[in-house]
């Protein structure tokens, strides 16, 4: 079965995948060439350096000596690996030719080896996520059948403070369950736990991994669901794309990246203007005259600067920046997000058999929300409250890997520091009434520790993390007269131990258990959040989530790879989870409170299949059965047994790509999601809804390509929201644009 080989952050890519077996001399390899979903690929070529080795043959698979300690790369139409030295049970990893640098599927955060993964883990290409009918990142990943977003919305026309992470049916409510990465640095948002999707252009993407189950292990606080790992496409000496479309609601869409470099040096540049006038979010039956399309324009930048140092290492620079604007469906309400990120590292390797990393990050945000009252005729609304938010983030995170043969030892520590000023000036009748200022501090310091080993068709990894999270300096005024809020820490660990065993060619059996715990943001603690008229109130009592979980599972693949599979039930129980508990309701509007729940339980079943039909046919499709109640409330009994809010039991997503060298590129794209509440008290009810997408490109003269895509073809709109006047998500949408790219892999 062997070791597989990791590259920097928590991920996978869903390129083509090389397995290496070495034999006991160490020097005759066996190598296997598959696809993207797991398939073999015929004619690809293993070489060591300029040398071309040896090409696979019908079965994607050759025999290949090299000495031992030689580097090998694999390719195939546009696809590489980066070289890695040959080893006991080495795995190369190749993805498109333009993102040369895929992460790799792991347990580990780290560049080191492990046997088979314990965990359930998928991955999108950055070909399978821009040739898919989406706009966002965000509707994309709705790929995964788990995928959910707190709201049905996308982040084409969604407040951001909705557009938490939910997986395996954990549910979310601003704030994400799950953590967001890039580079190993967090992308959550450091005051609010929600995610900023427009924050990188499509270019800028080389692969996204999704990985479910606890990952506080790993990354402590906010990996209570998962891991989604984001990998920025690494730049290249040459090579250059721009994209431009329109679509309806008055949509245009630009964006592109320039690679330059040589001597050692490659440095990328990337970017995006995006801007919709949307749609008109409110139910026609309801809609009144304060009524306009909620909307976006964001434009946004990503630049990376990388230094060759010794052999396989590298030094970086890489920052992001983001500045959107939105409408948020009324004349009076709107909300703007400027965001700077920047980030510094180093990869480094001693030998074959050590390596590691250390980034340094930081962050700096600024963030305007308005909000009004709205009666039940809709006609008037009178602005109530704005808001304006700062926050600078500054961290370091660092790692290091040693394998002993059949042995892996992991270790890394880091620490986050978030300083944050939330300014809010409630108004009545057009005069402002007061000011509320409130300063707030968070910090949080943990390492970790992990045991990999692999014998006889058997792998394990054994890890924990402890964690150090506290609440500083937290000062709140109202009118200028402060009141002081006591500090607060609390020390967690979080281990997690994962087993697998290969039956044989055909099958492995996983199992996995774990503890896990997110601690509640700046936002949840002290910020008065509201959606329509949906109005939350903070909490600053509230304590940290802790989970337990198992999983079991088992992956299969016929014989020759043309069909996949894995299957995997989850049970997950969330001791204090932060809910949105209503308070109060009337006909225009709804008081929520955040509280910690007394406990909820989320169980269910994953399934994930792939078959490559006919030649440039593949088909995939995802499936989930989450049953995630409320277990224990003590406060409100009446919540014990109620359904988690915007968690449906049951949702399923399809795909069919075609390729085909004369016709284009094909995506038919299948979503189905059940009936959820929108409430805690189980009263307020969303439809189920399904939505049926398609994308096609076709090349033509040399570099350049047309493409289009329609959502929702069939113009069905999801219930969005009941806050308590139901909202309701975008119908059918076309689009058509051109893209042009040079240098590089066509």
């Amino acid at each position: 079965m062997g070791f597989r080989n990791f590259n920097v952050g928590f991920g996978w890519s869903v390129g083509v995948i090389v397995a290496l077996g070495v034999s006991a001399s160490g020097q005759t390899l066996r190598v296997r060439v598959v696809d993207a979903s797991g398939l073999p690929v015929v004619g690809a070529t293993v070489s060591r350096g300029a040398t071309v080795l040896v090409t696979t043959g019908a079965d994607g698979g050759a025999e290949v000596a090299v000495p031992a300690g030689g580097m090998v790369r694999a390719a195939s139409a546009g696809m590489t690996s980066r070289a890695v030295t040959v080893g006991q049970g080495m795995v190369l990893v190749l993805r498109p030719a333009g993102v040369a640098e895929a992460v790799t599927v792991t347990t580990t955060r780290s560049a080191g080896l492990t046997g088979e993964y314990a965990e359930t883990i998928d991955g999108l290409s950055g070909d399978a996520i821009r040739k898919f009918p989406a706009f966002t990142l965000d509707e994309s990943l709705r790929q995964h059948a788990g995928f959910e977003l707190f709201r049905r919305a996308s982040s084409r026309v969604a407040n951001p403070t909705s557009e938490g992470v939910s997986l395996r049916g954990l549910g979310s409510t601003a704030v994400s369950r799950t953590l967001v990465l890039e580079e190993s640095v967090p992308l959550n948002d450091a005051f609010g736990g929600w995610i900023h999707w427009d924050e990188l252009a499509p270019e800028a993407v080389s692969a996204v991994t999704i990985a479910t189950g606890g990952g506080s292990d790993l990354y402590g606080s906010s990996a209570l669901g998962g891991v989604i790992d984001v990998a920025p496409g690494r730049p290249e000496a040459s090579r250059g794309e721009i994209a431009a479309s329109g679509a309806g609601q008055d949509t245009s869409d630009v964006s592109g990246r320039v690679d330059r470099g040589g001597k050692g040096w490659l440095g990328t540049l990337s970017g995006q203007s995006f801007r919709t006038a949307g749609y008109v979010p409110v139910n026609p039956a309801s809609k009144g005259a304060i009524d306009v399309p909620a909307n976006v324009h964001f434009q946004n930048g990503h630049t990376e600067i990388d230094r060759a140092v010794g052999v396989g290492g590298r030094a970086f620079v890489m920052g992001n920046v983001l500045n959107e604007a939105r409408g948020n469906g009324t004349l009076a309400t709107n909300n703007g997000t400027r965001l700077w990120r920047y980030v510094a590292g180093d990869d480094w390797a001693a030998g074959d058999r050590v390596s590691g990393r250390v980034r340094g990050f930081g962050s700096d945000e600024g963030y305007r929300q308005t909000f009004s009252s709205i009666p039940a005729s809709r006609a008037t609304e009178a602005l109530t409250r704005r808001q304006r938010v700062r926050v600078q983030e500054v961290g370091a995170t660092t790692d290091v890997a040693a394998h002993f043969g059949r042995m892996a030892l992991v270790a890394g520590a880091d620490v986050r520091d978030i300083r944050a000023n939330d300014v809010e000036t409630p108004i009545s009748a057009g005069v402002v009434t007061s000011v509320q200022d409130t300063t707030a501090r968070q910090r949080f310091v943990g390492g970790f520790g992990e045991v990999l080993y692999e014998r006889g068709g058997w792998s394990g990894a054994g890890s924990v993390r402890v964690d150090h999270a506290a609440n500083l300096d937290t000062v709140q005024r109202v009118n200028a007269v402060a009141t002081p809020v006591a500090d607060r820490a609390e020390v967690v660990a979080s281990p997690r131990l994962g087993v697998v065993k290969r039956v044989n060619g055909m099958f492995s059996v996983r199992a996995a258990g774990f503890r896990a715990f997110r601690a509640p943001t700046m936002n949840e603690l002290y910020r008065q959040g509201q959606v329509g008229q949906e109005t939350t109130q903070a909490n600053a009592g509230l304590l940290s989530e802790r989970a337990t979980g198992w999983e079991a599972g088992v992956n299969a693949q016929s014989p020759g790879g043309r069909v996949t599979g894995l299957a995997t039930y989850f049970w997950t129980e969330i001791n204090r989870p932060v809910s949105a508990v209503l308070v109060s309701q009337t006909a225009t509007s709804i008081l929520d409170k955040r509280q910690n729940l007394g406990q909820l339980r989320s169980q269910g079943l994953e399934l994930k299949g792939g078959a490559r039909v006919v030649r440039g046919v593949v088909a995939t499709v995802g499936y989930q059965y989450a049953n995630a109640v409320v277990t224990k409330f003590s406060a409100q009994r009446a919540l014990v047994g109620n359904r988690l809010p915007e968690v449906p039991i049951q949702a399923v997503t399809a795909q069919v790509r075609v390729t085909n060298a004369r016709a284009g590129n094909f995506t038919f794209a299948l979503r189905r999601s059940g009936q959820v509440w929108d409430d805690s008290a189980n009263t307020l009810s969303l439809r189920g809804f399904f939505q049926a997408d398609v994308y096609g490109e076709r090349s033509f003269a040399g570099r350049w390509t047309a493409f289009g895509a329609v959502e929702n073809l069939l113009n069905q709109r999801a219930d969005v929201s009941r806050t308590p006047v139901l909202t309701l998500g975008s119908g059918i949408v076309a689009q058509g644009g051109v893209r042009v790219r040079w240098g590089g892999a066509k």
